[in-house]
């Protein structure tokens, strides 16, 4: 189904689904909004055709997706939308919505962050300054080493041009080989399926990529044992992309130097986990993006969208619900807060 030309100001009923936030969505004519948690999802969707999931976990939603019946347009207050599309969703007739391109700067720099505090060991430093330890010793340069980032999307461009701006060399990786398009900051793009005869060339992987079923477990045992002796892994993506046990074994066996991982395969990670405890490693609680107003950002891409299914025109980041992403052309990406609402490349 698609969003209805031509309905200037059309009645909206919009049910949002909320967890520990509450989004301040104004009061606009024509909308009228329920709120929801959990299993109340089901009573809010009764007659509503639109639906704001701004609980990223989707908490109800799979079972009070059948009381559905009228919902033409459903927003994700997130980019990744693995979590959301069920079969039942996939081969539904709703328009699907996302997040995508507004917190791309926040997570590219982020991953320059974790970049950089791995090979200058600031783990290391602030580990010896809690033991009263002055010792001196030499760190890495980011500057001239290579990185590959895995999923060439905008989080991807962005994160390439900042790893660019400090003197790193950047390729990516994407769903297959293709042409540097103007704009993007990489020496070549390989095909996915090549990762294993191409990730020795490069000191850091960053993974961006969406979960697919193609993406699931992409970073697998083969992969890790490929990449350069003293390499380093980044995760910004989703955790199910790497295979974690396999990586237990990498770190654990000194194959990688490190690993920082925002996005791990269960969330929170459980306190027994090993990875907690592997060496050179760096864990937090997947808030790559999340830097102060990044909700007020959010919720902006979400009104404008609002706006736009209440007059029929085009909405922003529309996913194509049989690849799991927005799929465009590849373009340029300026790095900046709140950046470009309009669509990017996977």
């Amino acid at each position: 189904m698609s969003v209805p030309a031509g309905a200037a100001h059309r009645e909206v009923n919009l049910a949002v689904l909320v967890g520990e936030h509450r989004p301040q969505i104004p009061a606009i004519e024509g909308v009228s909004t329920r709120f929801a948690v959990g299993s109340g999802l089901r009573e809010a969707l009764d007659g509503a055709n639109a639906l704001l999931l701004w609980d990223f976990s989707a908490t109800g939603l799979v079972d009070a997706w059948p009381a559905a019946t009228t919902l033409e347009w459903v927003h994700l207050g997130s980019a990744g939308v693995d979590r959301v599309l069920t079969a039942a969703v996939a081969g539904s007739e709703v328009v699907m919505t996302n997040s995508r391109g507004v917190l791309d700067a926040a997570i590219a720099e982020y991953v320059l962050g974790l970049a950089l505090a791995m090979v200058k060991d600031l783990p290391g430093t602030v580990l010896r300054q809690t033991r009263q330890r002055w010792e001196h010793r030499p760190t890495l340069r980011l500057a001239g080493t290579a990185a590959l980032v895995v999923g060439p999307g905008s989080i991807g461009r962005a994160v390439g041009l900042l790893l660019a701006a400090v003197g790193v060399h950047v390729d990516a990786a994407g769903r297959s080989e293709r042409a540097v398009a103007d704009g993007e900051p990489f020496g070549c793009v390989h095909g996915s399926a090549d990762l294993a005869a191409v990730v020795s060339r490069y000191d850091l992987v960053v993974l961006t990529a969406p979960l697919t079923r193609e993406t699931r477990g992409l970073i697998d045992a083969t992969v890790l044992a490929k990449m350069r002796p003293g390499a380093r892994l980044i995760n910004v993506g989703r955790g199910p992309l790497v295979d974690e046990q396999a990586l237990v074994e990498a770190l654990q066996g000194g194959n990688l130097a490190g690993a920082a991982l925002d996005v791990v395969n269960h969330e929170p990670l459980p306190a027994d986990h090993p990875l907690w405890n592997c060496p050179g490693t760096i864990i937090s609680p997947h808030m790559a993006g999340d830097a102060v107003g990044w909700r007020e950002v959010v919720l902006d891409l979400f009104l404008e969208n609002l706006r736009r299914f209440q007059n029929g025109a085009p909405l922003l980041n529309v996913v194509d619900m049989s690849l799991g992403y927005v799929a465009t052309q590849p373009g340029p990406v300026t790095p900046a807060f709140g950046t470009s609402r309009t669509q990017g490349v996977s």
